[in-house]
């Protein structure tokens, strides 16, 4: 779920559960005039963006489809990335007023970015229905030992919520909320390589997450019920009760063309990603029962054979504090791409 993340499974079960699973994908229209942020999805910049997906359990397709709709739309213009969002919700409420509180001990909206692609420094943003807001950075997820900057502050950031209804009031039924987001690509430039605004064709990891509290009506007022988990509700599911798994994400290529132009096109080297993913959940499951990581890919259970994507064998490298895979894939620029990851999830594509 949100920035502190829900319990992970353990690291033996992880990729029994993780096998590669085709990530949602939108195309991001550059717009020419400045969207008005007040929440409601009615400026004529968002005409023409397509919603995405309406989301699912953050299981994905295992679970039960979400109670209530939720449903995104991107576009960027040269200093914004612009998010806009709608929650079906029959009772609307918030609590948090405080900024960097803990947001999803209320019902919220997440939005997690990671420019590069590599797993590492990827930015979380929450909001309520008060509007009130937590921004972080993730050097590396939490299962990798993170940590979290709190201190972090995506400044110049503009948000703003429409409540269809009556905020924090059980005497009536919601139609829901919506909200608006805008962030500086100035801003989100601190921490990443990737051109900010992005070039045509750029392609970024981002999602979203839902966070629904089951509450009852106390005393005139909404209270979460007691002993009841939170529901997890996102774009592209993780197939983990975890958000920090920035490989799961879903993908958003920008484009120049105006909204609603042009299909998605997936990452061409995703398959060389998911074999590389699966050489780090192995050996994080070897990790756990031999205490040690290992070169030999016969010790993880890998069979050369079935892996996506790449040319040849996979090279382990063991180091002092870890290990490090290499694999080759074929097609890439100039006729190959060298992909590695490394044993904090970190991937990355290297020269050789």
């Amino acid at each position: 779920m949100g920035g502190l993340g829900g319990k992970a499974a353990e690291p033996m079960e992880e990729w029994r559960g993780l096998k590669p699973m085709q990530p949602r994908g939108y195309v991001a229209g550059k717009v020419g005039t400045p969207v008005q942020i007040d929440g409601r999805l009615d400026d004529a910049a968002w005409t023409s963006a397509p919603w995405t997906e309406d989301f699912e359990d953050i299981e994905g397709p295992i679970r039960p489809k979400p109670q209530f709709r939720t449903r995104a739309k991107m576009i960027w213009d040269e200093e914004y990335l612009y998010i806009g969002a709608e929650l079906v919700e029959p009772h609307v409420w918030g609590t948090l007023k405080e900024h960097d509180a803990v947001i999803f001990q209320d019902n919220d909206f997440e939005v997690f970015i990671e420019p590069d692609g590599d797993n590492h420094d990827y930015y979380e943003f929450e909001m309520n229905a008060l509007n009130t807001t937590w921004d972080l950075l993730l050097v590396k997820p939490y299962k990798d030992g993170g940590p979290a900057l709190n201190e972090l502050e995506l400044e110049g950031t503009k948000t703003a919520v429409h409540v269809d209804g009556t905020l924090n009031d059980p005497r009536d039924v919601d139609k829901g909320w919506s909200l608006e987001i805008a962030f500086p690509w100035k801003t989100l430039k601190q921490k990443t390589a990737q051109a900010c605004p992005p070039k045509d064709g750029d392609l970024w990891r981002i999602s979203f997450s839902r966070v629904e509290w089951q509450v009852h009506v106390v005393g005139g007022k909404y209270e979460k019920v007691a002993g009841q988990k939170e529901a997890n509700w996102v774009w592209s599911p993780q197939g983990i009760i975890d958000m920090h798994r920035p490989e799961r994400w879903g993908m958003v290529r920008f484009v120049s063309k105006p909204p609603g132009v042009g299909e998605f096109k997936p990452d061409p080297a995703l398959a060389v990603k998911d074999t590389l993913h699966e050489i780090y959940y192995r050996q994080r499951g070897f990790h756990a029962k031999h205490g040690r990581f290992t070169d030999s890919l016969q010790d993880l259970g890998i069979a050369v054979g079935e892996l996506r994507g790449i040319e040849g064998r996979p090279v382990i490298v063991l180091e002092k504090n870890g290990w490090e895979a290499k694999v080759t894939r074929a097609g890439g620029e100039g006729g190959k791409e060298v992909w590695r990851i490394r044993q904090d999830a970190k991937v990355w594509k290297s020269g050789k």
